[in-house]
Formats: structure tokens, C-alpha cells, sequence
């Protein structure tokens, strides 16, 4: 009889030794932002796959940079725009933010060479209508979705099936980071993205940062309203900007605090400044050379 337990014994015991593992990994949606973006955002789900994590990639069709990986599923879906739309208006854009240097938030939001952001904000739409795709995502049962809020579609995503948001980014536009994160940033210390000011800032500056954070009220609604009419088309419901952005359950940002104005950080912000650095050198810096 001894014997006969043990060998039933064995077998149960290798089971819950294993379960643990298995327990851990999870199946991840992630939908990333091309360019330079990508680059920073790759190493992440890489080191997520290779850590045992299922990661379904979706990516359109003409892009600059999202490449295929062996270890990572990939899904695609066609676009309005051909590689060359993308490239001259891109071209538009860059040559208007490097040549010109807007001083104030409406051109940055308002002008003709912000066309690009139509494209980026267009992709979402394109992958809706692609009822194969969608229908994949549906069934998947994914445990989150790992996205870059750039162009917005992660976080449409995320609220079209119901799943966490984990953000990865430096920062997102105008007021609605202080707003996603219920983070507030005090206008007497804290400058707006484009003034050149410390948190030190004078009568003058205070008085220029709230005209800034004003502008920002007043003009990024209109920056966000077509994202705002594509997410309330797919999600048959009125969706605002604000919405999308106050849903993530992690922020993961690429600073770091020490190097930030000061100001209240939530239990849900990691900050996590260097992820991309590459440690060639694992010595500790009083015996590095």
C-alpha cells in the first residue's frame, strides 16, 4: 500500500512545484507607438516574453519601425495612408516643429502640419474595421493591455474589452497626465511643457504658466476631438479624452523623480528613468573605472 501512495504522491507534488510558474505568466496585449517610441518600448516586451508572458503584438500594416519578432504573436491591420502619406507628413510636422519653435500651444495643437496626428489617431478606426481581428481580441481573454498613449488606440482598446491599461510613457499631452493620474501639478511651481522655467519662477512666469495651463484647457479638447469621435463611434457611447486617460491602472514613466518638478506622486506611478540604459558594466560604481 506505502508503496502505491508514493508513486501517486510523486507525481502531485511535481504538479504543485510547477503550478507556481505557470501561475505568474500572463497573456498581454500590447499596442505600441511607431518610431522612436518603439525603441524604448521594445527591450520591455521582449524581457516580458522571455519571462514566460504570452504577448500579443497588433501593429498596422504600414509602419516605420514595428518589426516582427519569433518569440512575440504579431497581428496587423490595413491602413488608409501608404508608407509615403506617412513620410510627407511626417516630414511636415518635423520640419514645423524645428524650424519654426512654437512659443504657444495653439500651432503646436492647431496648426496644418499636426496632419500627422490624424494619421496615428485614423489607425484605430482601421483596426475596428477589421471584424477578424477584432473578433480574435475579443476571445483571447487577455490579462491587460500594455500600451503607449500616444496615439490613443491602446487606451480605446482597453475600454472596448474591459481591461486594465498599463501605460508606458514619458508623459502625455497637454492637462489630462495630471488629470489620468489624479496627480495635481501646482501652477506656482510647476512649469507647463513648453516654458523654460524652474520650479523657482517669478511673479511674471507664475502669471505666464497659468495663461499656458488656460491654453491648454481651452485648445487640446479640439487637439483630441477626432480621437473623441472615433472612440465614441467604437465604443456606441459619448467618450471624452479625459475618460481614456483616468482608466490605467499603472503608469510606468520614464523619468525619474529626483529629475522632476516636485509634486504628489500616486501609489500607481513607477517611475522608472534608465529602463533603457544598457548595463555593460555590472560592477558597483565605487569600483568602476
Amino acid at each position: 500500500m506505502a508503496p502505491a501512495v508514493l508513486t501517486g504522491f510523486f507525481p502531485l507534488c511535481v504538479c504543485l512545484l510547477l503550478a507556481p510558474g505557470f501561475a505568474e505568466a500572463g497573456k498581454l496585449l500590447v499596442v505600441p507607438m511607431d518610431g522612436s517610441h518603439w525603441f524604448t518600448m521594445r527591450s520591455v516586451v521582449e524581457k516580458l516574453s522571455q519571462r514566460g508572458h504570452e504577448v500579443v503584438l497588433v501593429i498596422p500594416e504600414v509602419n516605420w519601425h514595428l518589426s516582427n519578432s519569433s518569440n512575440i504573436t504579431v497581428k496587423t491591420y490595413h491602413t488608409a495612408y501608404t508608407l509615403e502619406d506617412l513620410n510627407a507628413e511626417f516630414r511636415k510636422f518635423s520640419d514645423f516643429q524645428w524650424k519654426v519653435r512654437p512659443q504657444s500651444l495653439l500651432p503646436m495643437l492647431m496648426g496644418s502640419a499636426n496632419t500627422i496626428f490624424d494619421y496615428f489617431f485614423s489607425r484605430c478606426k482601421s483596426l475596428f474595421e477589421d471584424k477578424k481581428l477584432v473578433k480574435y481580441l475579443e476571445e483571447s481573454s487577455f490579462d491587460a493591455v500594455f500600451l503607449d498613449p500616444f496615439d490613443m488606440c491602446g487606451l480605446i482598446i482597453a475600454k472596448y474589452l474591459s481591461l486594465p491599461p498599463v501605460i508606458f510613457t514619458r508623459g502625455v499631452f497637454c492637462h489630462y497626465f495630471e488629470e489620468g493620474t489624479q496627480s495635481p501639478m501646482a501652477l506656482s511651481y510647476v512649469p507647463r511643457a513648453i516654458l523654460a522655467f524652474s520650479d523657482a519662477m517669478t511673479f511674471e512666469q507664475r502669471v505666464w504658466n497659468l495663461i499656458r495651463y488656460l491654453e491648454e484647457r481651452l485648445f487640446c479638447r479640439y487637439f483630441y476631438k477626432n480621437v473623441e469621435e472615433i472612440a465614441s463611434e467604437i465604443l456606441q457611447t459619448p467618450v471624452t479624452a479625459s475618460e481614456l486617460f483616468s482608466q490605467p491602472s499603472i503608469w510606468l514613466l520614464r523619468n525619474d523623480f529626483v529629475l522632476d518638478y516636485p509634486r504628489p506622486v500616486m501609489p500607481n506611478m513607477v517611475f522608472i528613468g534608465g529602463i533603457n540604459c544598457q548595463q555593460l558594466n555590472q560592477k558597483p560604481l565605487s569600483e568602476a573605472k
